[in-house]
């Protein structure tokens, strides 16, 4: 099999570049990975997922070991805020008619099961490390290490997610992050029996509970938050269990009750970012949160960011010379991830708003029906 670019250095080992990795050497190429935590660490609790992700994890090899310590289900519940159940959202088994069409999992569980399949595939991982220069030309790059080092690639791949610095030396005029007017609570509990699947009620609020094992689940709460201001983990489990008290679903309150000040929270603004074209450079280009990182409406930006690796691995199997694979690479991502990023933004919008509950679901449907179809 030919390949644009055997020598390849990837920036960044979240959930994008792993998956790149992992892609790269199944076609030959020599791959190098550099993380700048020595430790390899995924911080958070759940991850919500759609039936698009479960069918990159297909193609990626590890949906086997998702669904043993993860949790998968069809259809999200929707409920009212005192619990009466309002309707069902669908979701299509798009991994294949084996595999349930949603799921979760805990996040650094999803980080192990990639850190491991980079490993077994591999490639040469460099922790503690990244780069402290890109110069390029025609031909290749030369990166200089933090450990001193200079190596020379054919493709350097900027996967370092959305404070990215390989974006800011590629492109010192490259958008900021943007703060969204919300954050989102999570917090990791044990789940009872009747959650098998993800369920959310709505309110001023929506709180909502996924299955991430068989033992656990995480609950997630978005809230309108005009300022993007520090909150002290201190107050976490109080501010958490305000937000919850508005609902007097039993089953919510049962959970509201497990929260305490030793219960495992996360809170976090939500932050994103949609580069305008092109995202590279020569041969360096960007992938994931470093280009198109979203809010978490749509439960899919762990899955643009691994299809990225996807389709740039594709590519480069594909063309005679890198610019071309890079050109083809971008034109096949931009339309899909601007719509999960820009759709996601809007469902934000509106329940800050108070707005069309018909818009919403609208974008909803349009949104799951894009993301099914092949990448």
């Amino acid at each position: 099999m030919t390949l644009a670019a055997r020598r390849i250095l990837i920036i960044g080992g979240g959930f994008s570049g792993m998956s790149a990795a992992i892609e790269l050497r199944k076609l030959g190429a020599d791959v190098d990975l550099a993380e700048i935590d020595a430790g390899w660490r995924n911080y958070g609790a759940g991850i919500s997922l759609g039936g698009a992700t479960l069918r990159a994890f297909r193609q990626l090899g590890i949906l086997e070991a998702f669904l043993r310590e993860g949790a998968a289900s069809d259809g999200v519940k929707i409920c009212a805020p005192h619990g009466a159940p309002l309707g069902e959202v669908p979701t299509p088994r798009i991994a294949g008619p084996d595999v349930p069409g949603s799921g979760g999992i805990m996040r650094p569980v999803l980080a192990r099961i990639l850190a491991d399949a980079t490993r077994a595939s591999g490639t040469n991982v460099m922790l503690g490390c990244t780069f402290t220069s890109l110069e390029q030309n025609a031909d290749g790059v030369d990166v200089t290490f933090t450990d001193g080092r200079r190596q020379r690639y054919d493709l350097v791949v900027g996967a370092d997610g959305l404070h990215s610095k390989t974006r800011e030396a590629l492109f010192p005029g490259a958008p900021k992050p943007r703060y969204s007017g919300q954050a989102v609570w999570r917090a990791v509990l044990p789940r009872p029996p009747e959650v098998t699947t993800a369920t959310m009620w709505m309110g001023r609020v929506k709180p909502g509970v996924n299955p991430v094992s068989k033992e656990h689940m995480y609950l997630f709460l978005t809230e309108h938050r005009p300022a993007n201001e520090r909150v002290d983990p201190s107050d976490f489990a109080r501010l958490l269990r305000a937000l919850l008290a508005e609902f007097p679903a039993p089953l919510l309150q049962r959970i509201r009750d497990q929260i305490d000040d030793q219960a495992q929270i996360v809170f976090r603004p939500l932050e994103g970012l949609l580069m305008p074209r092109p995202w590279f450079k020569g041969r360096v280009v960007l992938i994931g949160d470093t280009v198109h990182a979203t809010t978490p409406h749509l439960a899919s930006g762990a899955c643009i960011g691994i299809e990225d690796a996807i389709v740039l691995a594709e590519e480069l199997s594909r063309a005679a010379a890198v610019p071309a694979a890079l050109q083809a690479f971008q034109d096949r991502r931009w339309e899909r991830c601007r719509m999960v990023v820009e759709n996601s933004f809007r469902l934000g919008e509106i329940e800050m708003e108070g707005g069309s509950k018909d818009e919403h679901a609208q974008i909803m449907r349009d949104s799951l029906m894009a993301l099914a179809q092949p990448i």
